[in-house]
């Protein structure tokens, strides 16, 4: 049998992700499921469940999954269309040995990809390089596996409102932006009390109304118009496979990922007092500082989904969450990322708050601080950039953490410098106590890009 090789650019550390027709296509699909169904047997597994979004090429790159799972002696199971937290869920429901998601998540049209499941654990980092090196020797089991489709949604939605008390004859705007989420969010909607206001529920992989992405502001304008003409007390909005979350309240504003983690925390330290919570490097002071208050216990844990969940498995954390505003509960959920989950449970905390969003935003302290940053950095020179840093700070004196990249704090705030994972750029974020404050953070970290042959952003 002839081994395969992957695009290597296409192996990230937390999925597998390429362009269509350039780095990705129908074989690196049957590969990548002959060689996660070698990994599922030798572990003693049988059986994997599938599920692919909305993207154009997605369904005919979960048959070419399914093919390669089946080749490997695997029984698939068939999800069809939905978000990549139905096909975690379906791993904990069926009892499955493991999942394969069909996602290009929040990207651009033409980009696609695959994130995993092994039993009830993650696959990634060096199990996905792990992967490309099966495949390319051809180590793989042989067998005669099956298929059969199973419709989970059902099931899923039941799972998602069950025991919830939500607010009583709330107006609910939603907009999962055309993505995977639609394809649950009107049946979901008919089981939460109140008056919905639903757009862009098609699924459609082209995106037609806006990029599938709630962290950026410009993609919530339509949710704002929409919560602003019918008077809506809050609103959702999804990304491409429905594992976060952007949340606005009554007025339009943006509740950031941080923000968000910060007001659920209350309601899980009320009912488990003392718990862990994590949030990433990329979050406010705030919130770490409010769980604490709170009297949890705050850990700051490195940005990726993947890395998140592994972090609460060893720690035990019951709530989790990153700047991106992937959500985690384990206080009575599964632990991973669901977009509709977290607005099922800020639903709950409003209901139980007797707060509007607002006014429980507005509980929360105020920090200027900057959008994340984004510039372009090598390949090659992102992560040994980052480095660097981290190395001339600490030589300063100045306070580092370098669990992900370097955070430097001193009285005036913090910074951020990061490589990103899924991209040849470096990741920044600045945040005060004022704009004084805020204005010498930058001029710090710009002075340190600009020491590493870095060309600052233009902020």
């Amino acid at each position: 049998m002839t081994g395969h090789r992957f695009d290597p650019s296409i192996l990230r550390a937390y999925d597998i992700r390429g362009i269509l027709g350039e780095t990705l296509g129908p074989a690196d699909a049957g590969a990548i499921g002959r060689a996660f169904g070698t990994v599922v047997r030798r572990r003693g597994g049988r059986t994997v469940n599938v599920c692919y979004d909305g993207r154009h090429s997605s369904p005919s790159l979960a048959d070419h999954v399914v093919e390669g799972l089946m080749s490997a002696g695997i029984v698939v199971q068939r999800l069809g269309l939905g978000p990549t937290p139905m096909l975690y869920y379906s791993v904990h429901e069926l009892s499955a040995d493991g999942g394969i998601m069909v996602t290009g998540s929040h990207n651009p049209p033409d980009h696609n990809g695959f994130k995993f499941m092994l039993g009830h654990e993650g696959f990634f980092g060096e199990d996905i390089q792990a992967l490309g090196r099966t495949a390319q020797a051809a180590d793989y089991e042989v067998g005669a596996g099956s298929e059969q489709s199973v419709d989970i949604s059902g099931r899923y939605i039941s799972r998602l409102v069950a025991g919830a008390d939500f607010p009583p004859e709330m107006t609910i705007a939603w907009d999962p932006g055309n993505g995977a989420a639609g394809a649950v969010l009107e049946a979901l909607t008919e089981r939460i009390p109140g008056r919905h206001v639903l757009i862009n529920v098609a699924v459609d992989g082209d995106f037609p109304n806006h990029h599938p992405d709630p962290t950026v502001p410009e993609n919530l304008t339509q949710l704002r118009t929409a919560a602003e003409q019918n008077s809506a007390g809050v609103g959702f909005a999804f990304d491409g496979d429905g594992d976060r979350i952007g949340v606005i309240d009554e007025s339009g504003r943006i509740v950031w990922g941080d923000q968000l983690l910060a007001l659920l925390a209350r309601d899980v330290l009320a009912n488990h007092p003392g718990a862990t919570v994590i949030g990433d490097v990329k979050c406010s002071v705030a919130l770490f500082d409010e769980v604490r208050r709170l009297g949890g216990e705050p850990v700051m844990w490195a940005a990726g989904h993947s890395l998140v969940k592994a972090k609460m498995a060893e720690t035990g954390a019951l709530l989790a969450g990153e700047m991106s505003a992937h959500i985690f509960f384990a206080d009575d959920f599964y632990g991973f990322d669901d977009g509709l989950y977290a607005a099922i449970r800020t639903l709950q905390l409003i209901r139980r708050s007797g707060k509007s969003m607002g006014e429980l935003l507005d509980e929360l302290p105020v920090f200027v601080n900057t959008p994340e940053l984004r510039f372009e950095c090598a390949e090659e020179r992102k992560f040994a950039v980052a480095t660097e840093v981290a190395q001339r700070m600490r030589k300063a004196g100045a306070d580092v953490v370098d669990i992900d990249g370097v955070r430097v704090t001193n009285e005036d705030g913090w910074w951020l410098l990061r490589a990103s994972n899924t991209q040849a750029v470096l990741v920044a974020r600045v945040e005060a106590r004022d704009q004084a404050g805020l204005d010498r953070l930058k001029g710090q970290l710009f002075a340190e890009l600009t020491a590493s042959g870095v060309q600052p952003p233009s902020i």
